[in-house]
Order: structure tokens, then C-alpha cells, then sequence
């Protein structure tokens, strides 16, 4: 199956090409298990963003396991993790106003994103695991999390790591999806497979991410605790590729959450707004 960039970006919504649904559509019915094997491939490789912008007064650094980075600054750490198909220059427009309120700043590309080199699957392939995985091998390379910020799958990925044991003061998640998996669905029906096939797709899923699915699922794991830190979730009603209502969705489990809601600033132009650059400084 061709790759296309409907493959994922955080929810699926691009248009994909009717030769390629219709392609599927017809393997779907005579080899469901080599489309989820496909399926599994396209959802696992990030569209690749090239790196952007340079911050300046930035020290960069390597980790062993090839995953590349920047450090801005001297305080408290405040760590940003950018998303799925995403590099650390998209989170640029917070170092400034973090370093100087006082926080060292460090930002990094996750496994076969910007300059990193690739994870265990290979060059151009990653996943949420890896993802989750890199934000604990960073905070132990550089040391104890004084806040760390997220957007979109990156965003589920520092949920789901501090869930997982990842130590940190203070979360802020920026157009995060609450259930990363169940995505799949708009996945299918971009392509056009069935919800038969979606199931061996998720069986596939399963077997790689080497844990249960529902282990996936931030509201159901974050229910109940009280152990987490303080969390504050940013979203804007107006985002394409995440559902602002997840957002909210994680908040009202989370023991102690606040909810910032934008209008019109879509998925990404909220990391360059200043007005919520400010409140995420100010929470911090």
C-alpha cells in the first residue's frame, strides 16, 4: 500500500486519494491480514517534518541511543516534547519566555523525528512506546523534571510516562488525545478497511507496543489516583487533528487539572500564540 498523509497525524482527516482507498478496499476482501500488516507500517511512520527554526544561546547535545537535542538556560528543568511527525524547534516560541523566568529549557527529537537517529523499528518509524520511552531516557540523561510540556501525541506520551512511574513537579498538555488508539477508527475509514481488519491492526499494535492497549487509554489509567501531578491541558475548539473535548475529557479525571480552551488557533499555531505561551509560563 502506498504511503500517504492521511497515515496519521494525530486524528486522520486528510483526504486520501480515491485509487488508494479503493485498493485497499478490494485487498480488505481477499486479505485483510496483509492490509492490517500495511496498515501497521503507514501508522507507524511519522510524516517528517524537517527541523525549523534555530533558538540561539542553545548548548546541543547526543544521547547515546542517537536522540539529539538542546539545552537553554540554568533553573528548575521544564522539558518539551513535541509530537507525532514534529521536531523540538516547533515548541521554539517557549524558550525564551522560560529561560527567563528562570527554568533551564530543554528540548530534544524524539526517535526517527528532526535530528535523531532511529528507534527500534528503524529509520522513518517510530511509535507512542518509543515516544513514552524517550522522555524517560531524556529526564534521566539530564536530570529530575521540574514541568514538562507536551503537544498532541507528544502530549499523550508524557501523560501515559508519568503514569508509568516518570517523575515530574508539574504537567502541561497541549491538544492532547485521551485515548491514542482509538484514532484507528477515523485511520480505517480514511483508508477504507474494515472494522474486521482494524481488529487485526490492533493485534499487531498489541504485540509491538509488548502491553495490553488499554494501557493506552490516559482517563481510565488516571482515574482513581492520586498520586499525579498538577496538570494543565491546552486546547483550542477550532483543532482539526485532535478533539478538544479529549482535553477535557483527561482534566475531569485528573486529581488536580485545569483547562485553558482557545478559539481559533487550530493544532499548531497555538505553540507560537503568546497568550498561551504567557499561561503556560505563569502556571509553571
Amino acid at each position: 500500500m502506498a504511503q500517504t498523509d492521511a497515515q496519521k497525524s494525530t486524528i486522520v482527516r486528510a483526504k486520501v486519494p480515491r485509487t488508494l482507498t479503493l485498493t485497499v478496499r478490494t485487498l480488505d476482501r481477499i486479505a485483510p491480514r496483509l492490509v492490517a500488516r500495511n496498515a501497521l507500517r503507514m501508522w507507524c511512520t511519522p510524516t517528517h517534518a524537517r527541523p525549523g527554526e534555530h533558538v540561539p544561546g542553545g548548548v546541543s547535545w547526543r544521547l547515546a541511543d542517537g536522540t539529539v537535542g538542546e539545552t537553554w538556560g540554568t533553573g528548575p528543568r521544564v522539558y518539551l516534547v513535541h509530537g507525532w511527525g514534529g521536531h523540538r524547534a516547533q515548541l521554539a516560541s517557549f524558550v525564551v519566555p522560560l529561560t527567563s523566568a528562570g527554568f533551564q529549557v530543554i528540548a530534544y527529537d524524539a526517535p526517527s523525528h528532526g535530528d535523531s537517529g532511529p528507534g527500534a523499528l528503524g529509520r522513518r518509524r517510530s511509535s507512542l512506546i518509543e515516544l513514552m520511552d524517550a522522555i524517560e531516557t531524556v529526564v534521566a540523561a539530564h536530570g529530575t523534571a521540574h514541568a514538562i510540556v507536551g503537544h498532541s501525541l507528544g502530549a499523550a506520551a508524557v501523560a501515559l510516562a508519568v503514569l508509568d512511574g516518570t517523575q515530574a513537579g508539574r504537567l502541561v498538555l497541549v491538544a492532547p488525545p485521551a485515548e491514542p488508539v482509538e484514532y484507528t477508527r477515523q485511520f480505517a475509514r480514511a483508508l477504507g478497511f474494515s472494522e474486521g481488519t482494524r481488529t487485526l491492526l490492533l493485534e499487531r499494535m498489541e504485540v509491538l507496543a509488548h502491553r495490553p492497549l488499554d494501557d493506552l487509554m490516559i482517563p481510565a489509567r488516571a482515574a482513581g489516583r492520586a498520586d499525579l501531578p498538577p496538570l494543565l491541558v491546552v486546547a483550542d475548539r477550532s483543532d482539526k487533528e485532535t478533539d478538544p473535548a479529549d482535553g477535557e475529557r483527561i482534566a475531569e479525571v485528573w486529581p488536580d487539572a485545569e483547562v485553558r480552551m482557545s478559539e481559533g488557533l487550530g493544532h499548531r499555531r497555538i505553540l507560537r500564540d503568546a497568550d498561551t505561551v504567557a499561561a503556560v509560563v505563569a502556571y509553571l
